[in-house]
């Protein structure tokens, strides 16, 4: 697939593209900061919320010393180009609490927004690599995003395969997200 300029939007035709994007957090009252950030993103009319999974409690990932993380994966339609939405979840995060400057790798945060599909455009770039290939691995991603999406493909890989080779013990759907 032809790698796609960042800072391209939706053509008029297109109208909107769909993306994918990964929520979590492990400090604070997570469940509303996760339906606060989905708010934010939306406020303006740019981003649409088109599917929202359950919340799930899962293991911390990278450092395992802190706290379990809640998860969840929603599917929006967006006008913004990739990197503009990019930004603006890093705006969310940033009004949520999230500083990166001061934060540790895979530490706790009070939010955790990543972008990990945009209309299965192919972007490799230092700071907007998509599809995000990391997410394929880490079952924190793949479990919600396949109860909203159980037949997407992510990076040429069906999402019920992704699933497959994963270790998904400790992962725990939340019954009544809030939303």
């Amino acid at each position: 697939m032809a790698e796609t300029p960042p800072d391209r939007a939706a053509t008029p035709a297109e109208a909107e593209a769909e993306a994918v994007i990964s929520l979590g957090g492990n400090v604070g009252d997570v469940r509303k900061t996760l339906a606060r950030a989905i708010a934010l993103l939306c406020e303006d009319g740019t981003v649409r919320l088109l599917a929202r999974s359950s919340d799930y409690r899962t293991p911390p990932w990278g450092d395992e010393n802190q706290p379990d993380f809640v998860n969840a994966c929603i599917l929006v339609a967006t006008t913004l180009a990739p990197r503009a939405l990019l930004a603006r979840m890093q705006a969310v995060e940033r009004t949520l609490g999230r500083d990166r400057t001061r934060e540790r790798r895979w530490g706790p945060r009070t939010a955790d927004l990543d972008l990990i599909d945009y209309d299965g455009r192919t972007i490799a770039e230092p700071d907007l690599v998509l599809p995000h290939l990391a997410a394929l691995a880490r079952a924190f991603v793949i479990v919600p995003l396949g109860e909203i999406a159980p037949d997407r493909i992510l990076a040429g890989v069906p999402l019920r395969e992704a699933l497959g080779r994963l270790d998904v013990r400790g992962i725990l759907r939340l019954e009544d997200a809030v939303r």
